[in-house]
């Protein structure tokens, strides 16, 4: 095969590179103030952004030129060392605690959120199996394997606790069964299911209902529950059509709390405006629709339902991220891909970029062998 990419493919990477370019200026931009006051250096955070892009760079090349057919051979492996790195988070010494969630493990002196990786652990499972089970997967029997496995995944984080990335966890499965064949039944069914869950979950911890609570009318809870969502929509609406500026905004300053992490979208909308935004999306837009593409073009099954797979999980979780920080469901903590600060997310966001890559690259193998 030759090494060329793809025209397909260097879009992909360039949409890639874009997005992680713009997110260590936002980043900086939206940490700055907080890294110099909190921890004496304003490039603290951005430090460690670059970081995850240069470790994600060569794991998205790696992958890109790994055969992604192996990793079905591992599948299990990766699985078990996901649920295992969960676990990880709540033994002494080795897991980390914030704000009152433990949601890192620290190996060797660096901090690795085990639910980045459980993400595209989950993605590789249900690519295997449902490539493997076509037929199964129409019957309950069949989607006991798949269910097993996202619900483990989906109980070590809720108990983190982490109510968003659990939801992901769910969106993202239920998207991957729906592609993989499940029957209107099945899916009608676990639609509600889903839908009693949530209430459920947000009741059963009283800081959730705080937060509903919040959502519901934020400026009834202004120094309290509401406040966080208050200082977003200030950013935003500050922002108007086309934005204060670059490194000119106002509520990074210790107003908007987690400003270059989860509520990033904010100090972007602030900075660049409404038009930006639109951009930023329509970004990411084109990158998933070229995810898709691979996936649809993939020769085989298993490479289909991967590509799709990655699609999926940036769509879900760009979609969750932009819905909290403009109010349009209740706050829960989840990163925007790409962009957001944290290590692990951009480099295994990457790496999963590039098992589509591999994807895409192989299946024009395949096609140019059987042209000749």
């Amino acid at each position: 095969m030759k090494n060329k990419f793809s025209r397909r493919e260097i879009y992909v990477i360039l949409l890639v590179l874009a997005l992680v370019s713009f997110g260590c200026v936002m980043v900086y931009s939206a940490s700055s103030y907080s890294a110099n006051y909190h921890y004496h250096n304003q490039f603290f955070f951005l430090y460690k952004q670059i970081f995850g892009v240069v470790l994600g760079i060569f794991a998205m090349f790696f992958f890109a030129f790994f055969d992604y057919h192996l990793l079905k051979k591992y599948k299990y492996l990766i699985l078990v060392a996901s649920i295992v790195l969960l676990v990880m988070v709540f033994i002494p010494h080795l897991g980390v605690q914030s704000y009152g969630a433990n949601r890192w493990v620290r190996i060797l002196g660096v901090s690795i959120q085990p639910s980045e990786v459980a993400k595209f652990a989950l993605i590789l499972f249900l690519a295997c199996y449902l490539s493997e089970n076509h037929e199964k997967i129409k019957t309950f029997k069949g989607l006991i394997p798949p269910l097993a496995a996202a619900g483990v995944l989906c109980l070590l984080v809720i108990i983190e606790p982490s109510m968003s990335v659990t939801m992901c966890l769910a969106l993202v499965t239920f998207f991957m069964l729906l592609l993989g064949g499940m029957s209107k039944k099945h899916t009608l069914i676990f639609s509600g299911v889903g839908a009693c869950a949530v209430p459920v979950l947000i009741f059963l911890e009283p800081y959730r209902l705080k937060r509903l609570f919040a959502f519901i009318d934020p400026w009834a809870t202004p120094q309290g529950e509401g406040f966080q969502l208050i200082q977003s929509l200030y950013g935003l609406g500050n922002g108007g059509w086309f934005g204060v500026g670059l490194f000119q905004s106002r509520q990074k300053y210790l107003f908007l709390p987690f400003a270059e992490s989860d509520f990033i979208f904010s100090i972007i909308g602030e900075e660049v405006g409404f038009v930006g935004c639109l951009i930023l999306l329509t970004v990411f837009f084109a990158l998933v629709f070229l995810l898709f593409k691979i996936g649809l073009n993939a020769k085989d099954r298993f490479g289909c339902l991967l590509a799709c797979g990655v699609g999926v999980v940036i769509a879900v979780q760009t979609l969750l991220n932009v819905a909290v920080v403009t109010g349009s469901i209740p706050p829960t903590g989840l990163p925007l891909p790409f962009i957001s600060s944290g290590g692990t997310s951009v480099a295994v966001f990457m790496a999963g970029v590039g098992v589509a890559l591999s994807v895409s690259r192989h299946s024009r193998r395949t096609s140019q062998i059987a042209a000749t």
